[in-house]
């Protein structure tokens, strides 16, 4: 039932903003914001069940906690910035939206390099 709660905070926000636009618009885009920040909040509670599954499964296959933490940087960056690039593109800022997914993109890139090597070099242990 989480969805129906979700559902019922955005749609209040939604047309609310929609009334405070015409008369009010940067009271209607806090409003907007603050919509989005306790939907993401609210979210993020069930996202740690997630984790805990997450570092169960990476226990048992043996995965190292270094690159369970480092798959789970890259999905907070994922979602963080797309959260934001929304927020701005709501705000009429789709160059700074465009700035923030290429920022996400390079900080994931960096996240990533480490565990592209290990890849790389296990690989070239299994060549002869």
């Amino acid at each position: 039932m989480d969805i129906l709660q979700i559902s019922g905070i955005a749609l209040t926000g939604a047309v609310l903003a929609m009334i405070l636009k015409t008369q009010k618009p940067p009271l209607a885009m806090l409003l907007s914001i603050f919509v989005g920040v306790t939907i993401f909040l609210l979210v993020l509670t069930k996202i740690g069940a997630i984790v805990d599954v997450l570092r169960q499964l990476a226990g048992q296959a043996n995965i190292s906690s270094v690159y369970l933490g480092t798959l789970l940087k890259i999905i907070g960056i994922a979602y963080i910035a797309d959260f934001i690039a929304q927020i701005c593109r709501d705000a009429d800022q789709g160059a700074i939206a465009i700035k923030v997914e290429l920022a996400a993109k390079v900080l994931v890139l960096v996240l990533a390099v480490p565990i592209v090597v290990a890849v790389l070099q296990a690989l070239l242990r299994l060549i002869p």
